[in-house]
């Protein structure tokens, strides 16, 4: 048999072991197999819903009010597990059950991830969606009804749209930033007007709210970035809504690699609140923000052949221009 012949033969073999790989490394990934104690404790933060029946997923969303000091406990905020919530779990356990579209999506990753960020690999495939609020989480955090409207949102770095969307439906015009072509075709159908990452401080009007969701830890200068969004918030009324991982831990994706940024932000304390205390007194109000509102929140994020889904820690702040800057 010829060279010429042999290739395809070759070539499905090949996926038909990469298959077989799949599906051995997903029955085998359970705790017991693991024995680095720390891809342990990688593994117990992916977490799959059928294990989170056993788990108490009330820990997402618990907070020692007493760690957070005099200036910070009375603006905390206790969130709780909702239908929302509930809704974006069911959904991603169900989708993480397409098999075959699951080892395409593992296939199409393998192949594109030392070229494509994985931002863009997962606008491309359709995948990795986030939720970090509902609407009755962000309402309560902003301290709005359901009926409340404003001139102007702007979403940094919005991804596919679909966290812009539980904010979206409280102004007239939705702007957003993102970086990531595949990700810019997500927010384009669905009608938002995209501005560049250079613009939206330029474009000689100021929003209502600014969201900068799980953004400050993946951005080269994220001092920067507060002042300028400060500067362009609507005087007195206008509001920043910001969340970030906890521990806090600064990378930038640059391809299919994570570097340091150029200014990395180093926050202080090992738990939730000794960290939410250090951003608070430290980082805004260095830049001149003041804190309305804090809460503990699970940052969500659909899952794969191996995981129903992701979670981690977030910290969301709502935060307002101090007069006194």
């Amino acid at each position: 048999m010829c060279h010429v012949q042999l290739r395809p033969l070759i070539f499905v073999a090949w996926v038909l072991g990469y298959v077989a790989f799949l599906l051995s490394i997903r029955r085998m990934w359970t705790g017991k197999h693991i024995r680095s104690p720390l891809v342990r404790s990688l593994f117990m933060s992916m977490v799959t819903e059928g294990e989170a029946e056993t788990a108490d997923q009330l820990e997402w969303y618990r907070c020692c009010p007493d760690l957070l000091g005099e200036s910070v406990r009375p603006l905390f905020v206790q969130s709780h597990l909702d239908s929302d919530t509930k809704a974006f779990l069911k959904h991603s356990q169900e989708k993480s059950g397409w098999l075959f579209t699951q080892l395409y999506h593992s296939l199409v990753s393998t192949v594109l991830s030392p070229m494509v960020s994985r931002t863009s690999i997962n606008g491309f495939l359709g995948r990795g969606s986030m939720f970090v609020f509902s609407a009755d989480q962000f309402q309560q955090l902003l301290r709005i009804g359901p009926d409340w409207k404003a001139a102007r949102l702007l979403d940094l770095g919005a991804g596919d749209g679909g966290v812009t969307e539980v904010m979206g439906v409280h102004f007239k015009q939705v702007y957003a930033t993102e970086v990531s072509p595949p990700m810019k075709w997500h927010l384009q159908r669905r009608n938002y007007t995209l501005l560049g990452i250079d613009e939206w401080q330029h474009t000689g009007f100021q929003y209502d709210v600014i969201s900068c969701l799980n953004l400050l830890d993946r951005c080269d200068d994220p001092l920067h970035l507060l002042r300028d969004i400060r500067s362009s918030l609507v005087p007195k009324t206008g509001r920043l809504v910001l969340a970030a991982v906890v521990p806090f831990q600064p990378y930038i994706e640059v391809g299919g690699k994570w570097e340091r940024p150029k200014e990395h932000l180093k926050i202080a304390g090992k738990t939730w609140e000794e960290q939410v205390m250090n951003l608070c007194n430290e980082v805004f109000q260095r830049v001149g923000f003041e804190l309305e509102a804090v809460t503990r929140l699970p940052y969500l994020c659909e899952g794969d052949m191996y995981n129903d889904y992701y979670v981690l820690d977030d910290a969301v702040f709502v935060l307002r221009a101090s007069e006194n800057a």
